[in-house]
Formats: C-alpha cells, sequence, structure tokens
C-alpha cells in the first residue's frame, strides 16, 4: 500500500469534484440517499462503506472498489498513528 501522507477523506473529493457542481441535496437525491447521510461522509464524520460505494460508482462512474480503497487508505493512515500497546507475534511450531 502507497505510503501517502494524510490522504484526503472520500468526502473530501466528492466535496472538491461533484459539489463544486451540485448540490449536498441534489446530489443525496441522485444517490437515493439522505442529505444527512451524504453531509456526514462529505464533512468526514461518516466513512463510505460498500452500499454507498456502489451507489457513488453508478452515479459518478469508476469502481465501487476505489471508494472503498480510497476509505481503508484515510482509515489506516489514521489508525497508524495512535497510541497502542505493544503486541508480541505469536509463534507457532514449524
Amino acid at each position: 500500500m502507497n505510503a501517502m501522507r494524510n490522504p484526503p477523506h472520500p468526502g473530501e473529493v466528492l466535496r472538491d469534484t461533484v459539489l463544486a457542481e451540485l448540490s449536498v441535496s441534489e446530489f443525496a437525491r441522485q444517490l437515493r440517499v439522505s442529505r444527512m447521510t451524504l453531509s456526514r461522509i462529505v464533512n468526514g464524520r461518516a466513512t463510505v462503506n460498500a452500499e454507498m460505494a456502489i451507489r457513488l460508482a453508478a452515479a459518478l462512474g469508476g469502481s465501487a472498489r476505489s471508494w472503498l480503497g480510497m476509505q481503508d487508505t484515510y482509515d489506516l493512515w489514521h489508525a497508524r498513528r495512535k497510541r497502542r500497546p505493544h503486541i508480541t507475534r505469536l509463534k507457532f511450531p514449524a
């Protein structure tokens, strides 16, 4: 996986591209989701799940996998920066 520096949340991509042309309400209607649902994604307070990824791909072209990949990249980048306890690797007999 690419070690991107602070990758964008998928909502940021939507805000900078699609929502430069449409309102959140209009795009939410197109996706058949509530304005609140789309607004939470656009503002980075909700994730793009499989269902939303399928809807975005249908509306914008491309693949659902690319939207999920963008979300995974964002989530992993942020998760790797959190403190966590040391975890010892399991050893299995050969």
